[in-house]
């Protein structure tokens, strides 16, 4: 993408890995910079403060919403606390981490908050290639929800995935290359359960993060 030094963007941001590196992608690439991020019932609510923090440290304005009703229309490990998380996408079905509808919803309202900030552009840290059993990172629906949007506000959204056909090495050779590399590795929080940098290692998205990190360094060394 060329880079869009007379735009803004609006950052979905959840203080995580892939958000992150997004955020810092934005910043390279847009003259203005915001972020939104989300209570929603997630039992990893630790995460709204690192993204606070993060955003504050980096002096980008930070809008917080609360959708916590999202907790009470579905039945997932992430909004109930009292299910035990899948350790691994299962042979069939959704891995129970998903919460059904929440990129939509995400997407949807960051829509709503672009529009009234004179934004157009919108940036997302999904990924089909780490897809793991979520429908809502993949290509297809991004490009459809995008399309729904301009048509629902009558305006020209364009979603940004800057991660969409990265994996997890690639992803943190990305955040090398932004300059972000010490800043995504230590001071942003993926795990599920609530721990910074390297995090619990045993949740999916633990798994994930740490086996990119160490094949990343591994390639890096050579």
């Amino acid at each position: 993408m060329k880079e869009n030094k007379d735009k803004a963007a609006l950052v979905l941001f959840s203080g995580g890995q892939d958000s992150t590196t997004c955020l810092f992608w934005a910043m390279k690439n847009f003259t203005r910079v915001e972020t939104l991020c989300f209570t929603y019932g997630q039992r990893h609510v630790q995460e709204v403060e690192v993204a606070r923090n993060l955003a504050k440290k980096l002096n980008i304005p930070f809008h917080l919403r609360d959708i916590s009703v999202l907790a009470t229309l579905s039945n997932n490990s992430l909004t109930n606390n009292t299910i035990e998380m899948d350790a691994e996408v299962p042979l069939s079905g959704h891995i129970n981490t998903f919460v059904p509808g929440r990129n939509m919803i995400f997407l949807s309202f960051a829509a709503v908050l672009a529009r009234s900030l004179g934004m157009s552009d919108i940036v997302i840290g999904v990924s089909q290639t780490d897809f793991s059993g979520y429908p809502d990172c993949r290509d297809t629906f991004i490009r459809s929800l995008n399309a729904t949007l301009n048509i629902a506000m009558e305006e020209q959204f364009i979603i940004h995935t800057p991660l969409m056909w990265l994996d997890k090495v690639q992803t943190w050779q990305l955040a090398a290359e932004l300059g972000a590399l010490e800043i995504v590795r230590n001071e942003t929080l993926t795990c599920y359960n609530g721990i910074k940098g390297e995090g619990c290692g045993n949740c999916p998205s633990c798994k994930l993060r740490n086996e990119g990190l160490r094949r990343y360094l591994m390639n890096n060394e050579q």
